[in-house]
């Protein structure tokens, strides 16, 4: 199948490798260059512009960073994508947008799909994301093998928005399962106990977790390149809390998640990943 992705970030680019290994072609775009062009060697076709990119497509992939980039770049798709194309966004964006450029696609002939992930750096790589897909179902049937090369579960969850909506109950959650795993390991060091020892009889129990067994070990190695940028979960956190603010919600945990991550940001360190949340406790 002819593919168009757009967007050869963190997460682009490997999702990219998984396509071409089921032997699609597949034409890349990034508004920085030369992550593009580093995925010719793997077999990508390069494009300089989102025109080229998407004018032979019979689906184009989308993974940028903010909603108005989403915004910005599906203005494009409408304009130079062919009639029949799908174009599938795996942004985490906001689920209003989502159900928006549904429906303007349709007068172009375009079913918009929104299709966010989750599953980190190391779920890009390895093709095991979790993906969590929304709009047309006959768009969904088509477009499943592909996700399949890059994910092992994979989600239909309906109307356009509700893969997003899901995205956002998703960030909620890692909002507190991270921080309190971060504060678990803080807790041990101050106990004067070995945090590398404490993290492996905790991933192994009923406190075991994804970020547990896999995020957790970056820090206790001094690791904080980003899988996940601060910058982008706040991104997400702010979008979920507005989300919950039109139901007359307020989550009180990602609220208070969110204002440690924007504290770290405001230090400049909103380039990190997100387990560099473990230096929010070095001002105690």
């Amino acid at each position: 199948m002819n593919i168009g992705f757009i967007g050869t970030g963190v997460m682009g680019a490997s999702m990219v490798r998984n396509l071409l290994k089921k032997n699609h072609s597949v034409t890349v775009y990034n508004r920085t260059p030369e992550k593009a062009l580093a995925l010719v060697k793997d077999g990508a076709v390069f494009a300089g512009t989102v025109q080229e990119a998407v004018k032979d497509a019979e689906v184009v992939f989308t993974i940028v960073g903010y909603p108005k980039d989403v915004e910005e770049v599906y203005t494009q798709i409408f304009k130079y994508a062919s009639p029949g194309t799908i174009a599938v966004d795996m942004t985490t964006s906001k689920p209003s947008l989502a159900a928006e450029l549904h429906e303007k696609g349709k007068a172009f002939g375009i079913s918009v799909m929104d299709a966010p992930v989750t599953g980190g750096d190391t779920g890009a790589r390895e093709g095991t994301l979790t993906i969590m897909a929304a709009g047309d179902k006959e768009s969904y049937d088509t477009v499943l093998p592909l996700l399949e090369a890059m994910g092992t579960k994979i989600f239909f969850m309906g109307n356009a928005g509700n893969g997003q909506h899901t995205k956002m109950a998703n960030q909620i959650a890692l909002a507190g399962t991270l921080v309190s795993d971060m504060e678990s390991m803080v807790y041990a060091a101050r106990v004067g106990m070995d945090p590398v020892v404490i993290q492996s009889v905790l991933k192994g129990g009923f406190s075991g977790s994804v970020q547990m067994s896999n995020t957790v070990p970056r820090v206790l190695n001094g690791d904080y390149e980003p899988g996940f940028y601060i910058k982008h979960f706040i991104k997400d956190m702010r979008i979920a809390l507005e989300e919950s603010k039109k139901k007359d919600y307020i989550p009180v945990v990602l609220t208070a998640v969110c204002k440690m991550y924007e504290e770290l940001a405001d230090k400049g360190l909103e380039n990190l990943g997100t387990q560099a949340i473990i230096k929010y406790y070095e001002k105690q």
